[in-house]
């Protein structure tokens, strides 16, 4: 069974599952708004968020901000009542839905965090045309990922890459393949922003 589908039927270990990619991942979140300027941005949809710790700390840096989370039902009344606890509800809305059917619109920014790392390239250009169908010709996409080096430079990102394709057929990308990934669902690359984490901010815009 693949592993998403088997955390929607489990919820103990959906919710163990969550907690540990905050764990896993959580210095990223202020590496991240230390690094992008979200000042131009009023709305952020976090699609695929998890728990919403990115769109917390982005939300928590950028006073202006609001946000929408985009999650399963199963993982969307957990992250609902984090954000609420943590001040948030009166900026942040919880929507429920399955990213490979559609997305809430009206975003200024679309945000994928450790979300296309996950699938293989079908998948992968299902949800990116499902983010362009959303966003308006002015809003942009923000993907938060490990960025792989050239050939036969060493990085982190090449254990991760295996293990993405082993448990999910998944895989990180280069700077290059991202840009063909993304000109393929209709995106044009614009720019990638260096974090002081692993990660960087893949920005895009409509083609």
């Amino acid at each position: 069974m693949p592993i998403f589908e088997y955390l929607a039927q489990h919820p103990e270990e959906a919710a163990l599952f969550s907690r540990t990619m905050i764990d896993f991942h959580g210095p990223e979140a202020a590496a991240v708004a230390a690094a992008y300027d979200c000042s131009s941005i009023s709305m952020l949809v976090d699609v695929g968020g998890g728990y919403g710790n990115l769109l917390q700390t982005l939300l928590d840096t950028n006073e202006h901000l609001t946000g929408t989370l985009f999650e399963l039902p199963h993982v969307a009344d957990a992250a609902e009542e984090r954000l609420r606890s943590a001040g948030l509800g009166n900026r942040c809305e919880v929507v429920r839905g399955d990213f490979f059917e559609s997305l809430p619109t009206g975003g200024d920014a679309y945000l994928l965090s450790h979300v296309i790392h996950d699938w293989d390239e079908a998948h992968c250009l299902t949800l990116l045309r499902n983010c362009r169908s959303a966003m308006d010709s002015g809003a942009r996409l923000l993907i938060v990922e490990m960025v792989l080096p050239g050939p036969n430079q060493p990085s982190a990102g090449r254990l991760i890459d295996l293990l993405m394709l082993v448990a999910q057929k998944g895989r990180e990308r280069t700077e290059a393949e991202y840009r063909e990934l993304l000109a393929t669902a209709g995106f044009c690359l614009t720019r990638e922003v260096p974090t002081s984490s692993s990660v960087s901010v893949i920005e895009a815009v409509p083609d």
